[in-house]
């Protein structure tokens, strides 16, 4: 996501910073690059409008054409712009009630069922206890599909007596209260476009499970499109908030962009990628970071705390002193990062990296690292300097791979090593990564 939009502020930017004065026509010029960018993603054309004329009413109004880096400070406003646009501030989700009652809406594939299995995950780590409630009984294999999907997330599953929608919100959180669940997350029944029919069914439900939260569902592949229906849900249902969906492809950024301003309701979470853990809470400052090409180092540090064991942590940091480290030690720290999900969105969070390309970085590199390791010997493992020529033959034929690659991982297991032992030399504590 937002690829040709950041590659476009770092080119334009690229450009204001090399110049030790900027005049009226460059500040212009660079603006109308931006506004293209803007457009070319999708965003909508009064949002951008705006955008603009506020950026340049700021650097002018600013005298920051005049100041001593003009560029780094138009860099500055721009960002903060940027904040304005994507909702000035993260929003939690809000409870109320016991249960709390969340309904999800949205348009069919727009990835309801996924997110509800998604957003229950995410509320289990905030010790919520939560149920998921099928109410969409039309479409065949939907309640099905949600009972899988809270099977895989660990969470409880309402099974309805009802086809009646309505009959089901009415009933679910009673049950939902009786087991001891605090929050019941409400899959609704969607529909290939927006009709009269699926607004007032929303309608009675929302009036009978009163729920603390009316959160749509957007599909972020679809750009203004998803804004127009978010608004149209809000104008019938009054939504509290957005979830995004698919923004680790190759959406263009145009829905992220527009949905506040639009709506003047906020989003609160992203989905980033297939798997159940793959939602992220939204970070309008985060995320106008990563468009500007300044990474986002916050989220990439709390996904390290999140998947790396705090006593995993501490036992390498030992064995690191006392320079121990070895391939086995090398497998766990494989698995953690896999855990933290695709390595390209990783990529992206980080600093100074290009805006296109990280996303193709191969997750299938460290599939093949696991198959290496896994065809040595304990002995190997443990004691990586006897690899000597016939038994990284072995190790290849084994994992199914080349000894060029087993050279190749040895000699990145090397710089690892020498890397972590002057990091432990220099006094400080934790890992480096």
């Amino acid at each position: 996501m937002f690829g040709n939009i950041q590659n476009s502020f770092s080119r334009i930017f690229k450009k204001w910073r090399s110049k030790g004065k900027l005049t009226e026509e460059d500040l212009e010029q660079g603006l109308l690059e931006i506004k293209k960018s803007l457009l070319e993603a999708d965003v909508n054309y009064d949002v951008v409008k705006k955008f603009i004329e506020d950026v340049k009413e700021n650097a002018i109004g600013q005298e920051i054409l005049f100041s001593l880096n003009p560029g780094q400070m138009i860099v500055k406003v721009v960002y903060e712009e940027l904040i304005k646009i994507l909702g000035k501030a993260k929003k939690e989700i809000y409870f109320k009630g016991n249960p709390s009652v969340i309904m999800l809406l949205g348009l069919q594939g727009s990835g309801k069922t996924t997110t509800a299995g998604k957003l229950a995950n995410f509320l289990k780590k905030k010790n919520r206890k939560t149920m998921l409630v099928p109410a969409d009984t039309r479409r065949p294999g939907a309640v099905e599909q949600l009972r899988q999907v809270a099977e895989q997330a660990g969470v409880g599953f309402y099974k309805p007596d009802s086809d009646d929608p309505v009959e089901i919100v009415r009933k679910a959180p009673k049950v939902a209260y009786i087991e001891g669940y605090d929050t019941v997350i409400v899959d609704t029944q969607g529909r290939l476009h927006v009709d009269t029919a699926l607004m007032q069914e929303l309608k009675k439900m929302a009036k009978v499970a009163k729920p603390s939260e009316k959160l749509f569902v957007a599909d972020g592949m679809t750009g203004q499109d998803a804004v127009k229906i978010a608004k149209t849900f809000d104008e019938n249902l009054n939504i509290s908030g957005v979830i995004l969906t698919k923004l680790d492809g190759d959406a263009r950024g145009g829905a992220a962009l527009s949905i506040f301003s639009v709506t003047n309701k906020p989003i609160k979470l992203i989905g980033v990628g297939e798997k159940l853990t793959d939602i992220e809470q939204f970070y309008p400052d985060r995320i106008a970071s990563r468009i500007l090409g300044m990474g986002d180092v916050l989220t990439l540090i709390e996904k390290a705390e999140e998947n790396f064991k705090a006593e995993e942590a501490k036992r390498l940091e030992q064995k690191l002193r006392k320079a121990k480290f070895n391939l086995e030690d090398f497998l766990a720290q494989i698995k953690q990062i896999k855990n933290m999900g695709p390595l390209g969105n990783l990529a992206k969070m980080i600093p100074g990296m290009p805006a296109k390309g990280v996303e193709n970085i191969d997750d299938k590199v460290l599939v093949r690292i696991e198959a290496i390791i896994n065809s040595m010997t304990r002995e190997e493992r443990l004691y990586p300097e006897i690899l000597n020529g016939s038994r990284r033959k072995r190790i290849a034929t084994g994992s199914g791979t080349s000894v060029q690659e087993i050279n190749q991982l040895m000699k990145q297991f090397d710089m690892m090593k020498k890397m972590m032992k002057s990091y432990m030399k220099s006094g400080r504590r934790g890992l480096p990564f």
